[in-house]
């Protein structure tokens, strides 16, 4: 990671300043990830105006931001460490965070976690940088992130028109427990010898009923009407997918920010439920097949889903929040 942002900044320079003298079309804005921050920094360097794009949930940019904050509250060290088991609050109306599931704590060992901190950190000095940050949310999900951060405009939601062992089984005979149909995808390159995976017979039992394969088409799937749920990790792509189509979740966060994203589905939007573990730290195939039949049962659920399907889809139609968001950053892009 830190040789990334060593080599970089100057291949980027070069790229653009190459671009720029030839006879072609010129650079005149660039728009940036926000875990790349030191490309805005080039961008200064050479003139080129800069936005800097935001692909996760803007409660986490915010947390990001609030670092310095976290680090004088004793939360967490200067190197990310958490120091403090609680629950952290931004903000009164904010989502409500448990700070050992922060982004940056929850993936990969010790290693890892620490080379993320220092890239969030890095991050966290080049925003000011930015003439413009856009998010993939809109204000019908996170009204009271965008009500306190007001630097951000959400665009979104953009949408696009791995089990190993034990949890694997249990996820396997979760799903044949239910009797319900279902299509479940499983990367061939996440199961070593996948065929013998599964639980034995499970194939010749979930005939007529289940359909496995190692790739779909996620968008088209959760749109299709016969789909009652969504047993989702709670990637931020994937929950804007789910609340886009107005399918309810089946939550099971494993890293990153999935945790927060599983509080906004399961606490604040109350369209899903998530799954909780047993004392041997696995999500059982009882606990699934409860889950699943709760979503699809109980009232309340799909109705709450469809409400926020419709309210966030309005923010995408002509004069909707997003809509003029994004028409206005294209304008200012255009107005060299």
């Amino acid at each position: 990671m830190k040789a990334i942002f060593r080599v970089i900044p100057t291949k980027l320079e070069a790229l653009i300043e190459k671009i720029n003298q030839s006879e072609s079309d010129k650079i005149t804005c660039i728009i940036v990830d926000e875990f790349l921050g030191l490309a805005l920094e080039v961008a200064k360097k050479i003139g080129v105006r800069v936005v800097s794009f935001s692909p996760v949930a803007a409660a986490l940019y915010a947390l990001k931001l609030n670092i310095p904050k976290l680090i004088d509250d004793g939360i967490i060290d200067n190197s990310g460490t958490i120091m403090k088991k609680q629950m952290v609050q931004l903000s009164p109306a904010t989502l409500a965070m448990d700070s050992e599931h922060f982004a940056w704590a929850s993936v990969g060992d010790a290693t890892t976690r620490g080379i993320v901190f220092y890239a969030m950190a890095i991050n966290n000095r080049t925003f000011k940088l930015a003439d413009r940050i856009i998010g993939n949310s809109s204000n019908e999900l996170e009204a009271s992130v965008f009500t306190s951060f007001l630097e951000m405009l959400p665009i979104g939601p953009l949408l696009a028109s791995n089990r190993l062992g034990k949890p694997f089984q249990e996820l396997a005979l979760g799903l044949e427990l239910t009797n319900m149909p279902f299509l479940w995808v499983v990367r061939c390159n996440l199961t070593a010898e996948t065929d013998c995976a599964y639980p034995k017979g499970f194939r010749d039992r979930i005939q007529g009923r289940g359909r496995l394969a190692s790739w779909a088409p996620q968008q088209q799937v959760l749109s299709h009407p016969s789909v009652a749920c969504f047993l989702s990790h709670c990637g931020w792509n994937s929950t804007m997918e789910g609340m886009s189509n107005g399918v309810p979740f089946v939550c099971w966060p494993c890293f990153g920010d999935q945790f927060a994203n599983k509080s906004y589905i399961c606490d604040i939007w109350k369209v899903g439920l998530g799954l909780e573990k047993d004392e041997n730290g696995i999500i059982a195939q009882g606990e699934l097949e409860n889950k699943i039949e709760q979503l699809v049962t109980v009232k309340g659920y799909r109705e709450r889903a469809l409400d926020l399907k419709a309210k966030v889809m309005n923010s995408l139609k002509e004069d909707g929040c997003s809509d003029k968001n994004f028409d206005n950053l294209v304008k200012w892009i255009k107005d060299d």
